[in-house]
């Protein structure tokens, strides 16, 4: 394939385009991406886009990586689907006044093109380029730099999983199903006419029906008839594998993959008893695989009381500018500190670091506070510290120069970060203070924290007015997100944590230009 040239639509607005430009009453960005999209995709990213095409002295020209990346924007922002988005290039003047194609009676693209091109800025990681170059344009339109050392907050919101969550008995025959589908077609059957008569052949005909459990038929309110359908889908878990070995198509990496993960679900959520007998694992096996379709999709929990099917997504605010300049997604199951790696590598393409950061206390044990260069400020509402009636950590002195612990009564005891502190047990036993610290005989015991320096820091902050108003500032990131779950929805678009990940980025594009849309320009500023 022809690597695609450089885009060069007019800048200057045709006479029907200001036309088009005076009705758009709402959803502005349509205007703004038509004044702007030279500046927006310009020729320096215009030549990174094209390098995810390769070079080839045949084929035609591609459709031009920068009105792909437009509509890719613009799909974000109105929520379309592929389909639509073809459609809207023909029927709607708002989409045709950005991509350029005003009054055309086709598509710039098909969806096969729109849907090749969100391949290869996944595969070559240009999703995040697009968000770099959002950062980037709020400099040079405002003239305010929004990169360097930033303020920041961190703050992470549920994001529910595209793929059906069922459980154990489904799964198993969710997974088999497909094995069957798989061999069906790789024989030129119909899918559901394949799949019945394969199904019989395999001697596990209720895979077929449109409700495994409707054709297992049975009590599910009665334990030993729900034992009894669970050894028959076990059984045919087998039944499929060995009948696949023996038929056309079975080298189709699907069908492994099918086999695979039944194998996957059977491992997570059955054991053995002591009786032989196979049973449901009572409890949620860690790590466990709730979907079929989204193999990444984990059970998790936002707050005890809000579970998630799916995933977490994070984003980063730079609180000075409002802009959007990393974000992240990890399975439900994964604690909030486990983005840390996304957000740093984001930051690192951009070559800006965090001279402020504001989070909650989910995000205290992550890396970016762990391995914290000396000159960042943390902000985060402490850990409560409580002991009853009886004296507090924070009664006692901390000494990290000396590492030393010193109690009520001014004794002194060394401690390690990490580490838990004894205080002598007859020291306790003669000292007058005893009755309101410690009703232990071996003497009172005081656990330290691995970041105890820290801990402590944010606990003095907590005390003062102007503390307390830096932990408000979180506040800001709190406002993205409901942007962000305004464009994007409470539903993940696709499936698996890489294309979730794309959605979230290209969204933040969507945030990051309405901030930069609101801004007044350098001449505005001065006038």
């Amino acid at each position: 394939m022809v690597r695609p040239g450089v885009w060069q639509p007019p800048v200057e607005c045709s006479r029907l385009e200001r036309e088009v430009i005076k009705r758009i009453k709402r959803a502005k960005l349509f205007v703004w991406l038509r004044e702007h999209r030279h500046e927006l995709f310009d020729e320096a990213l215009q030549h990174q886009l094209a390098q995810a095409y390769q070079q080839s002295p045949k084929g035609q020209p591609p459709v031009p990586p920068a009105q792909l990346a437009l509509a890719t924007v613009l799909q974000a922002y109105t929520g379309a689907s592929d389909d639509e988005v073809i459609e809207a290039c023909v029927m709607d003047r708002r989409w045709q006044l950005v991509l350029d194609c005003m009054d055309h009676a086709h598509a710039p693209f098909s969806k096969g093109t729109l849907v090749g091109f969100r391949a290869r800025l996944i595969e070559h990681g240009l999703d995040r380029r697009l968000v770099e170059r959002t950062v980037t344009l709020y400099g040079q339109l405002t003239g305010r730099v929004a990169a360097g050392r930033l303020r920041a907050a961190l703050d992470s919101s549920p994001l529910w999983g595209a793929g059906r969550v069922a459980d154990t008995i489904t799964l198993l025959g969710h997974a088999l199903r497909k094995v069957v589908g798989v061999l069906a077609r790789q024989q030129g059957w119909g899918l559901a006419e394949g799949t019945a008569v394969l199904a019989e052949r395999a001697g596990v005909p209720m895979l077929a029906a449109s409700s495994l459990k409707a054709a297992l038929d049975c009590d599910w309110d009665d334990p030993a008839a729900c034992q009894q359908a669970l050894a028959v889908i076990l059984a045919a878990v087998g039944q499929v594998e060995q009948f696949a070995v023996s038929q056309p198509g079975a080298e189709d990496p699907r069908v492994a993959w099918g086999l695979a993960a039944a194998r996957q679900v059977q491992g997570q959520d059955t054991i053995v008893g002591a009786d032989g007998v196979v049973r449901i694992l009572k409890g949620v096996a860690k790590d466990r695989r709730i979907s079929i379709e989204d193999p990444q999709m984990r059970h998790g929990r936002k707050t005890r009381s809000q579970r998630i099917d799916g995933y977490k997504r994070q984003v980063l605010t730079d609180l000075d500018t409002d802009l959007v300049p990393a974000v992240g997604v990890t399975p439900a199951n994964l604690p909030e500190a486990q983005v840390a790696d996304q957000i740093q590598a984001d930051l690192d393409a951009q070559q800006a670091t965090l001279g402020e950061l504001n989070i909650d206390r989910a995000y205290l044990s992550s890396s970016l506070v762990t391995d914290r260069d000396p000159d960042l400020e943390v902000f985060c509402k402490a850990f409560p510290v409580r002991n009853g009636p009886r004296f507090a950590k924070t009664a006692f002195a901390l000494d990290f120069d000396q590492q030393l612990l010193v109690c009520p009564n001014h004794q002194a005891v060394p401690f390690t970060p990490g580490g838990k502190v004894q205080f002598p047990a007859h020291t306790c036993q003669a000292c007058p203070l005893r009755a309101q610290c410690t009703t232990s005989t071996r003497g009172r015991s005081v656990q330290i924290h691995r970041d105890e320096r820290l801990l402590a820091e944010l606990r003095q902050r907590q005390q003062t007015p102007h503390g307390r108003a830096k932990l408000r500032e979180r506040t800001q990131v709190e406002h993205t997100l409901a942007h962000v779950g305004r464009w994007q929805g409470d539903r993940a678009r696709y499936r698996g944590q890489r294309k979730n990940l794309f959605d979230l980025r290209r969204v933040a594009v969507v945030h990051n230009l309405h901030v930069i849309a609101r801004q007044p320009t350098p001449a505005q500023q001065a006038a």
